[in-house]
């Protein structure tokens, strides 16, 4: 089953995306593949090969994240407190709506993860991932906003998708490009679950293990910045933050490991301003306060 979980999720029509809170891997799965299924039916929504990532439709980049996502809830057990998961989602969908990609295929979905670890991870789609050790860390709204909108940026940029290898969906989509096959042998069915699980692959290790390179990083920082000045949030919180972090780095492991050094990233951030009408809020502090309570 686990190596048919990609091919699942992207091909077969998975049902929508319930609360993260009742969410596990094997929950994304949506069923088994036989050995000479008829592929034609869910084909239909994958279009011919195209040349690489930026081809991808906003469909397939739904549901290549949906795999990631199982992927990562099988590695990290989600924070079942339906308050906080509404609150960061209310945060998030206004710097995203703010932002240069407002909507995706199926809109943007923010969970917070049972863990320790100072994390953050978006896959491809609009999957936002936030673990209760970096939440412990945020002391605002507007940090919080700067915090998801870094996470957004990586969205609209499609840096996850920009991690899978052009080879593997070029072996995929040929395959599925194929339409006058009604049937696709045992073999076909096993060159598409090694070429999406690959895929798969590229953008976990890329989000869990290895990081995004420098530059995206601070094009996710800049960015999420202006999308928080936009929402009418002050994007200088986002450094504050960062400042903040700078004394818990000590502690490594999470993104203290994958992303550059918070003084570096701040210093790449640069001066950042609030917009014209912006005013600070005493109900986004009750609100914060109320939610935050870890």
């Amino acid at each position: 089953m686990k190596k048919l979980l990609p091919l699942v999720l992207l091909l077969a029509g998975c049902a929508e995306l319930q609360k993260y809170s009742n969410l596990n891997a094997s929950s994304l799965t949506g069923g088994r593949l036989g050995p000479n299924v008829d592929l034609t039916k869910v084909a239909k929504g994958v279009n011919q090969i195209r040349k690489g990532f930026s081809d991808i439709s906003e469909s397939e980049e739904h549901f290549i994240g949906r795999a990631v996502a199982a992927q990562v809830l099988s590695r990290y057990k989600p924070l079942n407190d339906p308050g906080l998961n509404a609150y960061l989602q209310k945060v998030a969908q206004a710097v995203a709506l703010a932002s240069d990609r407002p909507s995706t295929f199926k809109g943007y979905h923010v969970q917070a993860l049972d863990s320790d670890e100072v994390n953050a991870f978006a896959a491809p789609g609009g999957f936002i991932f936030v673990t209760k050790g970096l939440l412990k860390l945020v002391k605002s709204e507007d940090e919080l906003a700067g915090v998801l909108a870094h996470e957004v940026a990586h969205v609209s940029r499609k840096h996850g998708l920009k991690t899978i290898q052009t080879s593997r969906l070029t072996s995929a989509f040929t395959i599925l490009g194929a339409e006058a096959a009604k049937n696709y042998s045992s073999q076909q069915v096993s060159q598409l679950t090694t070429a999406f699980e690959g895929a798969v692959d590229d953008v976990v290790n890329k989000l869990v293990v290895n990081g995004y390179s420098r530059d995206k990083e601070y094009e996710a920082d800049k960015a999420g910045a202006e999308y928080v000045k936009a929402a009418n949030y002050d994007p200088g919180a986002l450094k504050v933050f960062l400042a903040r972090m700078e004394g818990a780095e000590a502690s490594g492991g999470g993104m203290f490991k994958t992303h550059p050094s918070a003084a570096k990233r701040e210093a790449e951030l640069g001066a950042v301003t609030p917009g014209p009408g912006f005013k600070r809020s005493s109900e986004r502090g009750r609100r914060f306060s109320s939610a935050l309570q870890l």
